[in-house]
C-alpha cells in the first residue's frame, strides 16, 4: 500500500525529508502559499496545494485540503503560529480530529524557543516550557493546541522542538563574504543548532518508529556561543573574524534581540536513545564544512 505524507507548510525542513520518502515509494502532497512555489514543488515530484487559498478560492481550497487529508496516511505540519494561534488548527482542527481514525503518524515542528531562558543550563524534554519572548509564547501556545487536540481525538501526534536550523543556503557564508557579519558578544550565551539533513533523519526515524505523544528535542551535540560559530565560518573562508559588537550596543532587529535574550543548551539524548539516530553533522564544524562544500567552496 502506498504511503502518503500530507506536508502542511512544505518548507525548508520538509523539503529535506521528501526525497527520502519518495525514494521509498511514498507520495507527497505539499502546501505552499504561492503559485510560483507550487510549480517548483511539482517539478520536484511533490503534488502542490495552495494553503491558505485566495479568498475567492476559499471553498475550493478547503475541499482540496480535506481531500488531501483524507488521502494521507501521515501528516507533517511545519506551519508556525500567526497572530498567536495555529492557522492549521484554526481552519481544520475538526477535520484533523476526524482524520485521527486513519492517520498512522502526525508530526508538528515546534521550537526549542518554548523553553525560554535558562542561563546557559541544559534543558531536555521534561523541562517545563517557560518562554519569555512573544514569539516563544506564541509557539508554546500553538504546540499546546496540537497536544490538546491529540489528547481529545487520539491524533497520533509527535512534537519536534527544533533548535536553530541551518544548512545549504542558510549558512553564515554569504554575510561573511559581503562583510556584513558581526560577532555579537554576550558572556554566557549558548545556542543549539541543527543541520536540516539531520532534521530529516530524525523525522524519518520517528515515522518508522511511531510513539504518539512523544516530544523530541532536535539539536546537535555541541551548543556554542554564536560568535564561535561565526569565527569558525570565517576561518573556513580564510577571512578574518568579523568585528565584535556588544549585545547591548549592537544595532539588532527585534527578532535578534529576542534571540540574545535567552541562553540554554538543548539535550538531544532522546533522539539518540529512543530513535537510534546518529547525526551526520553532530557539531557546527562538520555542518559548516558540508554547507561550504555544497555551495561550491
Amino acid at each position: 500500500m502506498t504511503k502518503t505524507l500530507f506536508s502542511i507548510g512544505h518548507g525548508y525542513s520538509a523539503q529535506a525529508l521528501a526525497p527520502r520518502l519518495m525514494a521509498a515509494g511514498w507520495q507527497i502532497i505539499g502546501t505552499t502559499r504561492s503559485p510560483q512555489k507550487a510549480h517548483a514543488l511539482a517539478a520536484s515530484g511533490v503534488t502542490p496545494l495552495i494553503f491558505p487559498p485566495a479568498p475567492e478560492d476559499a471553498a475550493q481550497g478547503a475541499a482540496a485540503f480535506r481531500a488531501a487529508l483524507a488521502k494521507a496516511s501521515h501528516v507533517l505540519s511545519s506551519v508556525g503560529p500567526d497572530s498567536g494561534q495555529d492557522p492549521v488548527l484554526a481552519a481544520y482542527g475538526d477535520d484533523l480530529a476526524q482524520a485521527a481514525r486513519h492517520l498512522k503518524w502526525v508530526g508538528y515542528l515546534s521550537s526549542t524557543g518554548v523553553y525560554g531562558h535558562h542561563g546557559g543550563d541544559w534543558v531536555d524534554e521534561t523541562t517545563p516550557p517557560d518562554p519569555g519572548t512573544t514569539r516563544g509564547q506564541a509557539r508554546a501556545h500553538a504546540e499546546q493546541g496540537w497536544r490538546d487536540l491529540a489528547a481529545q481525538s487520539g491524533l497520533p501526534l509527535h512534537v519536534f522542538r527544533l533548535a536553530g536550523i541551518y544548512g545549504p543556503g542558510r549558512g553564515p557564508f554569504s554575510k561573511l563574504r559581503a562583510g556584513t557579519a558581526k560577532r555579537v558578544i554576550k558572556p554566557g550565551q549558548f545556542f543549539s543548532r541543527i543541520h536540516v539533513d539531520d532534521i530529516a533523519t530524525v523525522l524519518a526515524a520517528s515515522i518508522n518508529n511511531p510513539a504518539p505523544g512523544t516530544i523530541y528535542n532536535v539539536a546537535d551535540d555541541l551548543p556554542a556561543p554564536p560568535e564561535d560559530v561565526l569565527s569558525h565560518a570565517a576561518h573556513l573562508l580564510s577571512l578574518p573574524p568579523p568585528p565584535l559588537a556588544d549585545a547591548d550596543m549592537a544595532d539588532l532587529s527585534p527578532q535578534a534581540r529576542a534571540f540574545y535574550a535567552e541562553s540554554k543548551r538543548v539535550s538531544n539524548t532522546r533522539i539518540r536513545q529512543d530513535l537510534g539516530v546518529t547525526l551526520a553533522y553532530p557539531d557546527y564544524y562538520s555542518g559548516l564544512a558540508a554547507i561550504l562544500d555544497a555551495e561550491g567552496g
